[in-house]
């Protein structure tokens, strides 16, 4: 009994450290909170590329903008960087595997007064198994490209989220 008591009250103790720490929900009320409002305010600039509008289409996904009647606040504004390169090199001089890697450098534009608001940079990368069939391993470099353009994106929002959430906190 002294154990379950001593429990609770470890727990009741916890959970009171917890409620004052300080920690606040990014996306507290949804879509009508100040981060989903702001996000809907970005304007997402054309990407130059396939990887550009792979990008370019997650990122309007994700930031919910875009929405007719609706004038942008800021403008996102990215340069895309995408390598392919082969390594692992097997006994016959073949490329056994590949790495696709992403990297987005991107600035968010307050477009009232001009100013940058965020300069920042995200990336990431896939490795790719180079098989006997030429076509499986452009589908697999096609698909990497896919994933990396999804995972860019949601770095990139992230990032923003949190910079809005930083202006927009009173």
């Amino acid at each position: 009994m002294k154990r379950s008591a001593a429990l609770a009250g470890a727990l009741m103790l916890s959970v009171a450290m917890l409620s004052g720490c300080g920690l606040k929900p990014m996306y507290a009320g949804g879509g009508k909170g100040a981060v989903a409002r702001g996000l809907s305010d970005v304007q997402v600039s054309a990407i130059e590329g396939r990887a550009g509008w792979l990008v370019r289409n997650a990122l309007v996904d994700q930031l919910g903008s875009g929405q007719a009647g609706v004038t942008p606040r800021y403008r996102l504004d990215v340069r895309l960087d995408d390598k392919l390169e082969g390594f692992a090199l097997l006994s016959d001089d073949t490329i056994g595997r590949e790495r696709r890697t992403l990297r987005a450098r991107y600035q968010l534009v307050d477009l009232s007064s001009g100013d940058v608001v965020l300069d920042a940079t995200a990336g990431s990368d896939a490795g790719i198994d180079v098989v006997s069939s030429d076509y499986a391993t452009i589908a697999a470099e096609q698909t990497a490209l896919e994933n990396l353009s999804k995972d860019v994106a949601s770095r990139i929002v992230t990032s923003v989220a949190l910079r809005l959430r930083g202006n927009t906190a009173q």
